[in-house]
């Protein structure tokens, strides 16, 4: 799980052009660059929260299980 919160802070960083997260560890290095099309996203800014809404659904399910919802902001 904190893979996963990791990762999202790193994309999150990327596409809101915010603070740049650390860099990731080695495992997720790979899963980065995988994700790097996706933050030219950051140039359309009504369509990050469209880019990050999986991400979002991921981390109010990691906190809170199925009965919190969603918020993009």
């Amino acid at each position: 799980m904190a893979d996963a919160r990791a990762l999202f802070a790193r994309f999150h960083s990327r596409v809101t052009g915010g603070e740049a997260a650390d860099e990731p560890v080695e495992p997720l290095s790979e899963e980065m660059d995988r994700l790097e099309p996706l933050t030219g996203v950051k140039a359309y800014p009504a369509r990050v929260k469209c880019a990050t809404l999986s991400w979002h659904a991921l981390e109010a399910a990691l906190k809170g299980g199925a009965r919190t919802t969603v918020k993009t902001e």
